[in-house]
Parts: C-alpha cells; structure tokens; sequence
C-alpha cells in the first residue's frame, strides 16, 4: 500500500528535489524512509485501535499540483467569517495563491509567507524549526508528510508585539482536487512576550473525494499567548489528517479550539509540550458527525516544567450512523510538581447507531499535582425535554434546542466573536433550521 507514494516521492526527488538544501533532502528522505517502513497505522497500533484508515490505504491519490485560477473572491466569502478585510495566505488544492491572499492588513510585526518561497528564497527561516517541533518518528502521515510537503504557511510573530487582527490560512480544496492528496506542512513561531490568533481553516467548494494531510508546528516563546483555531468544514467524501505540535516555553499560553464537521474519515491530533515552568495550555473542541461520518480527535499534553497547567472540553454531538472517537492524554514528568490539568470530553448520541469512544487518560509521575478528568455519553435531558414540551414548544424543534444548547457551550470558549458567532450560526442552523439572528 506504500508502494504509490515511494514510486511518487522517486519520480518527484528526480525532477527538481536536488535543488533543494541539503537538510530538506535529508528531511524528505527520512519520511518516506520511515513512510515505507511503518506503512499505513491499523487498528492494531494503539492510538488507532478505534479508527481504521483502510480507505485511504486502499486508494490512489496523486500529489495535486497548482489549480490557480479555479478560485474566486466570490467563492471564499463564505468561509472569511465576514471579514475579507482580514489578513490571510490562501491555498488551492494545497498550493499557494496571491492572488486570493490579503496581505494589505498585515501588522509589521507579523512576517507571513508562504513555505514553498521560504524554502526556496529563505530557508533559514525555517531550518531552526520545520520537522523539528514535530519529526517523523513513528507517525506514518508525519512522515508522509515530511516526504511530500510542498507548500503551506510560514508566520513569524515578532516578540513584544501584539497583533491586533486574526490571521487567516485558508485552505480549500475544488472539485479538480479529486483523487488527489495535498501535504500542507505549516510553521508558526509566537516571539518572546507576544500576543497574536491564527485561524486555520480546511474547507471545499464541490464535493470532490480527496485526501488532505496536514502537519503544522507551533512555537511558542517565553510569555507569548497564541490562540490557534482549527476549523475543519471539508467535503463529505474527503479525508483528512491533521497533526499540531507545540513547543511551550516558560510563562506561555497555548489557546487551541479544533471545530470539525466535514470529510467522511477525519483525524485531528493536538500535541503539546509544557517545556517552561509557568506554562499553560487550554484545549477545547466542537465536532458533530452525520450519517456514516467518522471523527477522530486526539489529544496529548505533556506536562515537562513545574508549575504548568491545562484546561480540556472537548463534546461531541453524533447522528446518523457516525462514529466519534475522542483519545486525551495528560502525562506528568516527575520533575513536573504542582501541575494543574483539567480533562473533560461530552458526547451527545441522536440516534441508536450513533456512537462514540471515549478515553480520558491521565498518567502521573510526580506526587503534589491536582489532575481530573472525565467522560459523559448519554442522550438529551429527558427533564429539560418534558419542561420545554410543558412550555408549549413542539418536541421536534425542543429536541433541536437543546442539543444546539449543548454544542453552544463549547462554542461559547471562542474569543474571537466573528469566528464564534458564525459557527454557533452553522451549529443552530444545522439542528434548527434557523439563523442565528433569532
């Protein structure tokens, strides 16, 4: 089943990779070294004993190449939360377009570019830190990855800044994309004592089967705040897997919110390292499924310094015949003494064949912390029902009520208010058929 990817990877190396740097080469090497050696992940290997890839094992997918052109202003709009005005690096079929991308109100202090002319014109840009926040290892799409990344966003936030707009990665795919894989590898280093948002947004204009697998690293420095939005809104026949590592330093905060309810096969994981005593990460997380929907999220944080906290809501909310699977982890190195972490995944099942695993771990190694954790899976209040039925509304639109009510709770986390107000408009409108102005 790796055959493909080898033959790909050989035919590309031949056709310009030896123009690259030699790290890069060594970088690329490796992946797909390591690629053809693990092969696909089964259910066999424990973080995917709930999750089977076979579908994507099983296909062919060819590396997409540029599609500019395909995409108007016009075609975006509803995926820029009302706010073209933003800055963003926009990618088509998982290659970079200027002129889609808004770099007009970009703050000075932000350097955002996209990684196919860093590579090419900067490297050094990159070398300190691409496959090094996140290597191969014994990750298969990692390293996938790594053999095949082409192009994706780099962003530099200078220290002692704060920024004061969002910054937009955009990444669509369009119905040309089908049967076609697309690596997106992304850099995001937050300076010294800075404050900025990313949103990084995976979403389609059509309904074309692909397979996206993305990587980004994080950054970030002593003191810096980032809030990094993952918004997943792909097409029901995609795949998509998606890892984000990040490397704390002291006093940071790492503000994580994934949201997902697109692709037929979906994985997100979300890895930290707390490697600076004072550091904090708060992961939270919205994803709804339908039909024959599978959605897999991951979670690792890795407490390493004294001092550190995390805070964790993940819910889930399944209909149909979908499939949730919800894997968080917090470990505590010895050293790591008055840790402070809080677990929480909820799921809400509409239907007899929905389900969801759900598994909360912690593992401790060190004596004075204070970590809980916990999983709830259960259907609509029953109680809360019969009073709104009490109350006169119709059991169809109460069901529909509370189970946006549920999802809003979550949503709620989201700081920046246009993201938020449009999500929690998509979440109404999905289970009540209304907008969010009522």
């Amino acid at each position: 089943m790796t055959t493909p990817y080898v033959t790909d990877f050989a035919t590309i190396a031949n056709n310009g990779g030896r123009a690259e740097p030699a790290w890069l080469r060594a970088t690329r090497r490796d992946g797909i070294e390591r690629f053809e050696k693990l092969g696909f992940p089964t259910p066999r290997n424990e973080d995917w004993h709930f999750t089977s890839v076979a579908r994507i094992a099983e296909s062919t997918f060819s590396p997409l190449r540029a599609a500019s052109g395909q995409v108007t202003h016009d075609a975006l709009a509803p995926f820029t939360f009302g706010h073209a005005e933003w800055p963003s690096l926009v990618f088509v079929n998982g290659r970079y377009d200027r002129s889609l991308s808004n770099g007009v109100a970009l703050d000075p202090t932000v350097r955002a570019l996209d990684l196919a002319t860093a590579l090419r014109d900067e490297p050094g840009l990159i070398e300190p830190w691409l496959g090094k926040i996140s290597p191969a290892g014994d990750r298969s799409f990692t390293a996938l990855n790594a053999a095949f990344m082409a192009d994706g966003a780099v962003v530099h936030i200078a220290a002692e800044s704060v920024v004061r707009l969002p910054l937009h990665l955009l990444f669509v795919s369009t119905a040309s994309a089908a049967k076609g894989a697309a690596h997106p590898r992304n850099l995001i280093v937050a300076g010294k004592n800075s404050r900025a948002t990313i949103i990084e947004s995976y979403v389609s204009i059509g309904d074309a089967g692909y397979f996206t697998n993305a990587v980004t690293e994080v950054a970030i420095e002593a003191g810096a705040t980032l809030a990094h939005y993952k918004i997943q809104r792909e097409s029901q026949r995609a795949f998509h897997v998606h890892t984000i590592d990040t490397k704390q330093a002291r006093d940071s905060h790492y503000v994580s919110f994934a949201f997902a309810t697109g692709a037929e096969l979906s994985r997100t994981n979300i890895y930290t390292l707390l490697d600076g005593e004072g550091c904090g990460a708060t992961l939270n997380g919205l994803y709804m499924g339908d039909d024959q929907q599978h959605m897999d999220h991951q979670t690792n944080i890795v407490h390493a310094q004294p001092n550190t906290f995390s805070r964790e809501l993940y819910k889930g909310i399944l209909s149909g015949s979908a499939h949730g699977v919800f894997n968080g982890k917090v470990y505590v190195y010895p050293i790591a003494q008055k840790t402070d972490g809080k677990q929480t995944n909820n799921n809400l099942l509409l239907s007899e064949r929905a389900r969801i695993d759900t598994k909360p771990q912690l593992e401790i190694f060190a004596d004075d912390v204070r970590c809980t954790h916990g999983a709830t899976v259960g259907r609509l209040d029953e109680m809360a029902l019969f009073y709104m039925k009490s109350r006169g509304v119709p059991e169809d639109s109460a069901r529909r009520l509370l189970t946006y009510a549920f999802a809003a709770d979550a949503l709620e986390t989201i700081e920046v208010e246009a993201v938020r107000e449009e999500l929690e408009g998509a979440t109404l409108h999905r289970f009540t058929g209304a907008s969010a102005q009522i």
